[in-house]
């Protein structure tokens, strides 16, 4: 399953997977100290996510884009892992839906997830150095069951790459074109009952499978539309696409003189990269399809 939903099946590049971040939220949360248990739970955490991940938020027109917390214990529920985590003596109760403060924490906090996602993408798509990783991931220290940092630097320089993350790739007009394109495919899909929602339980390559096995022209029509060649530009007054996504905000906690602050309350630059976002996600994305 691909991380970025839709993005792989019109730039090859793009195609990080949920499974990979998987491993690295767990990974990440071994090597700030989390238990055992809150490891596992960064594992499982995002084990509900749908075929093309967020690309059914925008299929249902769901704004919180958080259709895949919706299912979560009812996936749970209906697989294995209770009784694989039984079989090791973990109550999967307390794994899987106690609160874990270093897997996942409100915006516009730093938590394993968010930090994996953004870290992953930005060193695949070319937006950042293992240097500069490893150098941030040296400066997280937890304090008070929360992951801070402890330079001015390191803090301005995950703000800038959070916001290549969630502005720049996120909201790449091209990205924008995929998911549109893929959402008024797969919705149309679903009214002609060529597939149901049961079937987004099932890996991305399966459900495209299923609409092109039903040789429903319109559907085939739009599934030709999503493919490495398109081009796209942004373009306020004549365009094809106005799409807002969900306002995505960091400000990370900085340890600072025996107290945690808001980075923005220490650093200007962090200050004004928020404004600036906030705008952006405001205004959202104008695409015209060349």
């Amino acid at each position: 399953m691909h991380q970025g939903g839709a993005s792989y099946l019109v730039n090859s590049r793009w195609n990080v997977t949920r499974y990979e971040h998987s491993v690295g939220v767990m990974l990440l949360i071994k090597q700030l100290g989390g238990s055992l248990e809150e490891q596992i739970a960064g594992l499982l955490h995002d084990v509900s996510h749908t075929a093309f991940s967020h690309v059914i938020d925008f299929v249902l027109d769901n704004k919180a884009e958080d259709y895949h917390e919706e299912i979560f214990m009812n996936v749970i529920m209906n697989s294995e892992i209770p009784i694989i985590l039984k079989k090791y003596n973990y109550d999967y109760e307390h794994l899987l839906f106690n609160t874990w403060n270093l897997l996942e924490q409100p915006a516009p906090d730093l938590c394993a997830d968010r930090v994996d996602y953004t870290l992953r993408d930005m060193y695949t798509y070319g937006q950042a150095s293992l240097e500069e990783i490893q150098l941030f991931l040296n400066d997280i220290i937890v304090h008070q069951g929360k992951m801070c940092l402890q330079s001015f630097e390191r803090a301005e320089w995950f703000v800038k790459t959070y916001y290549q993350e969630v502005l720049d790739f996120f909201m790449d007009p091209l990205n924008i074109y995929a998911y549109d394109k893929l959402a008024q495919t797969l919705k149309l899909a679903l009214d002609k009952k060529i597939i149901t929602l049961t079937d987004f339980l099932k890996e991305d390559h399966e459900l495209i499978e299923l609409m092109k096995s039903s040789n429903d022209r319109q559907v085939q029509s739009l599934l030709k539309q999503l493919h490495p060649n398109v081009k796209v530009r942004v373009d306020q007054t004549e365009f094809d696409i106005h799409q807002k996504n969900k306002t995505r905000l960091i400000d990370p906690l900085l340890y600072h003189e025996n107290q945690l602050i808001r980075a923005s309350e220490l650093l200007e630059n962090v200050r004004e990269m928020n404004v600036a976002a906030k705008e952006k996600f405001q205004q959202g994305v104008f695409v015209k399809i060349l």
